[in-house]
């Protein structure tokens, strides 16, 4: 990789699905980069494409239902998309790796924890069965599960929920990779638990230099983790910034709605109690709206929002807002000049 190149440019990627209702794009037209060490959070509703995205990024998409149609995705300036199922296999879990939504469904049910993390350790790092077994036992006490030794032998179902998403973190990082793809890694955890995996995750971004691509609808955790944000709607990019100009400044009326649907006690006091929601649902993707998919749900949209379909714009310096009328609307960073 040459200097000062991105770690992973993804590039205008399209990725269909074949259904009954006939063919539909997921992802359509998605464009992101992220750098090294950088936290590159995809944020968005559910069904609005993100986890499709991390999923077309490793070609792990189920090949009778679900193919890449156009794009990129160079990795260290090679695309990735146009290797072979072997050279992915070098790459998968090595350079690459990732942390599913559901430990329960991506771990294998009757290979004890140790083992699973044994055999990427072996895959890839050419180690003898001690010299993994033993690595697998480092890793378990490196994500904070206790008695290490014992829970090698331990089966899936025999731990909890945070130990399992601990255990996936464990295989995720037994080969140090380059990039880590998190996909909501912390939706089915209590928030104290939820807390413990974030700050398990930073902590190791910060020993091993890697850079995450953190998929999550919470704000929160947002605001918490990330260098820049892509905000996703009905399979496109639609606003993408610095997490500080996304939080204060954002110019897609979808954005402003989700920012403005964060539980907030100040606001509770002044709707009575009532948490703000954006109104109306997803669209199906199999029946997209005409002109901006999100026209039906903004309270800014105009006529011509319902006819034309909005591209990219550049609304300052690294701050790209998919909206036609994002120039009529202030930002709240202009209305807090306003008011001062």
């Amino acid at each position: 990789m040459t200097s000062g190149a991105s770690l992973l440019e993804v590039q205008d990627l399209r990725t269909c699905f074949r259904t009954r209702d006939g063919l539909f794009a997921a992802v359509d037209g998605v464009s992101f980069s992220v750098e090294p060490g950088e936290t590159h959070c995809l944020v968005g509703e559910s069904g609005s494409g993100k986890s499709v995205t991390c999923f077309s990024i490793l070609n792990l998409l189920p090949t009778s239902s679900a193919y890449v149609e156009s794009g990129r995705v160079l990795f260290e300036g090679q695309d990735i998309l146009r290797k072979s199922d072997e050279q992915l296999r070098k790459i998968r879990g090595n350079e690459i790796a990732m942390i599913f939504q559901e430990p329960m469904n991506a771990l294998n049910p009757v290979f004890p924890i140790g083992d699973q993390i044994a055999e990427v350790v072996q895959l890839h790092q050419r180690k003898s069965r001690s010299q993994a077994m033993q690595h697998a036992r480092e890793m378990l006490e490196l994500v904070g599960i206790p008695d290490p030794a014992r829970r090698l032998g331990n089966y899936p179902h025999e731990l909890s929920g945070g130990m399992r998403q601990r255990a996936m973190i464990a295989i995720a990082l037994s080969c140090h990779p380059k990039l880590l793809i998190a996909d909501e890694p912390t939706t089915a955890l209590d928030v104290t638990v939820q807390a413990q995996i974030l700050d398990l995750i930073a902590e190791l971004q910060r020993d091993i230099g890697m850079a995450v691509i953190f998929v999550t609808h919470d704000l929160g955790v947002v605001a918490e983790i990330a260098d820049r944000v892509t905000v996703m709607y009905a399979g496109k990019a639609v606003e993408q910034a610095d997490v500080e100009t996304i939080f204060a400044g954002p110019r897609m009326p979808y954005t402003s709605s989700l920012l403005a649907s964060v539980p907030r006690v100040d606001r509770l006091q002044s709707l009575d109690g009532r948490l703000p929601s954006v109104p109306g649902n997803m669209p199906n993707p199999a029946n997209m709206p005409s002109g901006c998919a999100f026209h039906p749900r903004c309270a800014h949209a105009a006529d011509a929002c319902s006819t034309m379909k909005p591209d990219l714009h550049e609304s300052e310096t690294g701050h790209l807002v998919r909206c036609l009328r994002w120039r009529d609307i202030e930002s709240p960073r202009q209305q807090g000049s306003a008011g001062q």
